[in-house]
């Protein structure tokens, strides 16, 4: 009977114990469900970007390994529309760069780079396009989530101040863990931001390598003898 009753007491106090998530925010007062509220869209538009922005990449990064080979074979037999439109149906920064230079060809080689690497630079800023709200997300989420805790803490201690020194520690306690939620959900928003800007960097820099390698192997294609 005595073991009965002690397993019941153990099961009340640990179900005391549990901390639930949704009392947490709800119990943060005003100021800490408007910052969880801020973090949440933040952690939304962070995981909307570098989604889109991966498979935006995955789709611009399938080029045939033959593509250099055919476009080789069509300028050496003179064939430059047939390159251009070869470019033209192959979806992927390396065949705009190339398209570019094939426009170029009879003029001087200085020209051809530098009208190249302006399409470089263009399709490099497309890649890249909103990733920097990532980098911002990393960076801001965690501070936002301490400035959560911070104003729960003020509150916590004007509480005491207010009270003459008779405030109950198990209401300040609650407080000041309800406070630190703000800080745990930063904390978390920003290192999912974090990871997910650099796995689109390093899917960026991947491509990026590509054209520099395809845009110099085209020019090493223009110089050589007929």
């Amino acid at each position: 009977m005595r073991q009965e009753t002690q397993e019941i007491l153990e099961d009340a106090l640990a179900e005391e114990k549990t901390l639930s998530i949704y009392n947490l925010i709800m119990d943060g007062g005003t100021g800490g469900q408007i910052i969880i509220a801020v973090l949440l869209v933040m952690l939304v538009a962070a995981l909307y970007i570098y989604f889109e922005r991966i498979f935006a990449i995955n789709a611009v990064s399938k080029t045939d390994d033959s593509f250099m080979n055919q476009i080789k074979d069509h300028i050496s037999n003179g064939k430059l529309d047939a390159a251009k439109v070869l470019c033209a149906q192959t979806n992927s920064p390396e065949a705009r760069l190339i398209e570019k230079g094939i426009s170029r060809i009879g003029k001087p080689l200085d020209d051809i780079n530098t009208s190249i690497e302006s399409t470089g630079t263009l399709e490099v800023y497309k890649l890249e396009k909103n990733v920097s709200i990532l980098a911002t997300v990393a960076g801001a989420a965690p501070m936002i989530g301490f400035l959560g805790t911070v104003i729960g803490m003020i509150l916590a201690f004007h509480e005491m101040a207010t009270s003459g020194g008779q405030a109950e520690m198990g209401s300040l306690a609650a407080g000041i863990y309800t406070a630190m939620t703000t800080t745990v959900a930063g904390l978390i928003v920003g290192i999912i931001a974090y990871i997910a800007y650099n796995h689109v960097v390093v899917k960026t820099d991947k491509i990026v390598h590509k054209m520099e390698a395809k845009a110099v192997e085209f020019l090493d294609l223009l110089n050589e003898p007929i």
